[in-house]
């Protein structure tokens, strides 16, 4: 996978990188890549085949579950492989040794993403209006998108792992999202993800009361 360089995307970046909106912050970040394969990602590329073929040759015959179901083509495989190795140039410090692909990503529609959109980035997209003006927030990520991977040839996809398999979840983290527009025909794939921080943690105040609450659960011995 190579890293590929946008200005409409740098663009939003410089937006979404440390949105302060009271006590949140926003954090967004958009890349892009070329699914040629470059470094390790080959070997990464057949483990990863190996292990989807090996989940299928462990299913019954009359398993027709979602995960089974999609694993069974080839080009499903070859796209989900795509996200992943995309997740590691994304957090090269992150183990996703224990990850399974074919568990952790959903295939979404555009309305879906736009409704997560427009319910969790309502502020953003009011600070974005009072500060550049013109377009929407949604309007410009569109714009932006569809200059990189022709927004109408992707396949939208979401990372759900669990809690403590998300990298994006650091302390204090409200919610956070992974979303991937791939575009097959050009072999291009850009990441979006986005979280909320609490400013209430990361100033201590969360913190000192969950510390309080670890070491003797202070409300126990109170006669009440």
């Amino acid at each position: 996978m190579k890293y590929l360089e946008y200005t409409p995307l740098e663009r939003l970046n410089d937006f979404l990188s440390d949105l302060n909106i009271g006590e949140r912050t926003i954090k967004g970040c958009l890349e892009a890549y070329s699914c040629k394969h470059t470094g390790t990602d080959k070997k990464l590329s057949l483990s990863l085949e190996n292990e989807m073929l090996d989940y299928l040759g462990k299913s019954s015959d009359t398993d027709s579950s979602p995960p089974a179901e999609y694993l069974l083509s080839s080009s499903s495989r070859k796209t989900l492989i795509y996200l992943v190795l995309t997740l590691y140039h994304m957090y090269p410090d992150y183990d996703f040794s224990a990850m399974k692909a074919h568990q952790f990503f959903t295939e979404e529609s555009w309305d879906s993403f736009k409704q997560i959109f427009e319910t969790y980035m309502c502020e953003a997209s009011k600070e974005w209006v009072e500060e550049k003006g013109g377009g929407s927030l949604l309007e410009t990520l569109c714009k932006a998108l569809d200059e990189v991977v022709k927004l109408g040839e992707c396949e939208i996809y979401s990372y759900d792992p669990d809690f403590d398999a998300d990298p994006i979840m650091e302390k204090g983290a409200i919610w956070s999202f992974n979303f991937f527009f791939y575009n097959r025909k050009l072999k291009r794939v850009v990441s979006f993800r986005l979280s909320c921080l609490s400013n209430l943690v990361t100033e201590g105040f969360l913190t000192d009361f969950s510390t309080c609450m670890e070491d003797g659960e202070v409300f126990d011995d109170m006669d009440m």
